[in-house]
């Protein structure tokens, strides 16, 4: 048994198969999400050399904490980054482990 669905293309009308319909609906969904990959797979490639092989640490804090991260780097000459690895390496000093950050 086949379900027809009418699809009015101008005057005329056509009759196409539900299951058509699905298969190319199917088809359109699948090339969308091979783009997407493709377009994901893409973005990772385009991450700056300083950051390939690195993971990010992240934590949440008060804002004042951030502006006050930021203020020291400026008055330092010095960046978010660096300051932040020399605290895990006093940290990991501390707890007798290797400086590695």
């Amino acid at each position: 048994m086949h379900v027809y669905m009418e699809i009015k293309v101008g005057i005329m009308a056509r009759k196409t198969s539900l299951k058509s319909a699905l298969d190319k609906a199917s088809a359109q969904t699948k090339r969308v999400a091979k783009i997407a990959a493709t377009e994901q797979k893409d973005s990772r490639v385009a991450q700056p050399p300083s950051r390939q092989g690195k993971k990010a640490i992240t934590g949440h804090f008060d804002p004042a904490v951030s502006r006050q991260l930021k203020q020291i780097a400026l008055d330092h000459d010095t960046t978010v980054q660096a300051l932040l690895a020399e605290a895990l390496n006093d940290l990991f000093e501390k707890y007798n482990s290797n400086p590695i950050a």
